[in-house]
């Protein structure tokens, strides 16, 4: 008599905003969970996957997990539509019309029965679809914690009247509502939504109403340890007991494939980046000419634009600091487009002591030894990057949770200086000569303390190591859709 067939793997449904930075920490995860074993289905934007296979060859990557497959969906626009910032708020009411009729047909397929969805936290409708068809969901924050503790505040600020804020004039007050918190910030650091009179603004509404109805998934992820951000952690844990802070993603990725490695003297190819943009490698040999600690990395990330004033500023504050710069400026980085906005003298610094490319590999580049700190727009994903890799930080936040996330690295962590809410050229360079110059051993001590306790939270037995498996436990433990 023949054994009985082993049941199939659990299949997990995979569903991000459709944002670079939301996507690229949710394919870490689908990465980490296919490593593991289960079966994945990731729900990508026609958009985003187009760029994908363009610069980031996902397709072939993901062929060595064979239970892996990507379904592709439309956002509702065209691919050479120019996407903004916030693109997703227009789109989205167009992508909430198709995703129940998307997951009726994933979870009726019979050859891949379904055992959960794991949905971004920002799409809680798909709480109440997946609850029609009887899956549960678990749901993905991919903001740093103190920011979604932040948002799940949003009654509590309003009821102490922390918020509405009133005007500049309130900027600097203190925020006494935010359990856990109340030291650390000011109305000027809150999310960037916050920052508006109208309490009944749509983003502001919406944004706290999908973290507070998070509480009805069957569980939270958050691309966070617990030695990072424990404060905010242990309140949100009050509310969420079913929690699995399993990060910083990307290197606990490298952890998980370094510890199945057959050898040391084989060691496992690094994760590929999952970038949209084309990556410009010269910038690596540029980098591996200069002296060692050296150099500032400035990059604002995928989607952040800078007005010409703004560009020109940080122009001269780069160059009068005197330090070498490696500088991420996109194709689009430009709100009111060309390239004529650089004065000819800055040119010429620039082929002194500066790196000018279109996109960077940005893990390789904040490990490298010439790099000495990073100037960044604080997005949560470059904000943990730098941290494993130890490097200080300057902070221009822009949106979201960049503001929140600012406040951590220069009042909580101690690694950086912030300058939110500024851009003078004296500002930038007395900020570059902060974290490169006078405070630099100051700063990059607290920033290796820091790096080390991500590295002991990802190496097995850590924190974030014991709650991966414990969500793969989880996940096994579900019972798939018949």
């Amino acid at each position: 008599m023949d054994p009985p067939l082993a049941p199939p793997p659990p299949h997990v449904i995979i569903f991000p905003l459709a944002a670079q930075g939301h996507v690229n920490s949710m394919l870490k995860l689908a990465e980490l969970l296919a490593h593991s074993g289960l079966r994945i289905t990731f729900i990508n934007s026609e958009y985003i996957h187009h760029r994908l296979l363009r610069h980031a060859d996902i397709q072939a990557r993901f062929t060595a997990f064979p239970d892996f497959r990507f379904k592709i969906i439309s956002d509702g626009l065209p691919l050479d539509h120019p996407r903004s910032s916030d693109h997703f708020m227009t789109t989205f009411s167009y992508v909430k019309s198709i995703t129940m009729q998307l997951l009726e047909e994933l979870v009726s397929a019979p050859d891949r029965p379904v055992t959960c969805i794991i949905a971004d936290g920002i799409l809680t409708f798909t709480i109440d679809f997946a609850g029609d068809l009887g899956v549960p969901v678990v749901a993905f924050r991919t903001i740093s914690a103190s920011c979604f503790w932040a948002y799940f505040c949003f009654p509590r600020m309003v009821e102490s009247g922390d918020l509405p804020i009133k005007g500049d004039e309130d900027m600097d007050r203190v925020v006494t509502s935010v359990k856990g918190m109340e030291d650390i910030l000011r109305c000027r650091d809150l999310p960037s939504f916050c920052r508006v009179a109208d309490l009944s603004d749509w983003t502001l509404q919406y944004v706290p109403t999908q973290t507070l109805q998070t509480t009805r998934a069957r569980a939270l992820i958050l691309n966070s340890f617990d030695q990072l951000e424990g404060p905010a952690i242990s309140q949100i844990r009050t509310h969420f007991p079913n929690l699995y802070t399993i990060g910083p993603l990307h290197s606990h990725l490298k952890s998980r494939l370094s510890s199945s490695s057959p050898s040391p003297s084989s060691p496992p190819p690094s994760p590929a980046s999952n970038s949209i943009w084309e990556v410009d490698r010269s910038c690596i040999s540029w980098l591996d000419k200069q002296p060692p600690k050296s150099v500032i990395y400035v990059s604002f990330g995928s989607i952040t634009t800078l007005n010409r004033h703004d560009f020109t500023e940080f122009w001269y504050g780069l160059v009068n600091s005197g330090r070498r710069f490696l500088w991420v400026v996109r194709p689009d980085s430009l709100a009111e487009g060309g390239s004529g906005a650089v004065p000819e003298e800055l040119r010429e610094a620039v082929a002194e002591r500066g790196c000018v490319v279109g996109w960077a590999p940005q893990e390789e580049v904040l490990h490298h030894g010439a790099v000495a700190a990073f100037l960044t727009h604080s997005g949560w994903n470059s904000t943990l990057e730098s941290v494993v890799a130890g490097k200080p930080m300057v902070c221009w936040p822009c949106l979201a949770d960049q503001q929140v996330n600012s406040r951590l690295v220069s009042h909580a962590w101690k690694v950086g200086l912030d300058m939110k809410d500024v851009c003078d050229r004296e500002v930038v360079e007395r900020m570059v000569n902060g974290v490169m110059g006078e405070r630099q051993e100051e700063f990059a001590a607290a920033a290796g303390d820091l790096a080390r306790m991500a590295r002991e939270a990802m190496s097995e037995g850590g924190s974030s190591w014991g709650n991966l498996d414990r969500l793969i436990e989880d996940i096994r433990s579900m019972k798939p859709s018949s």
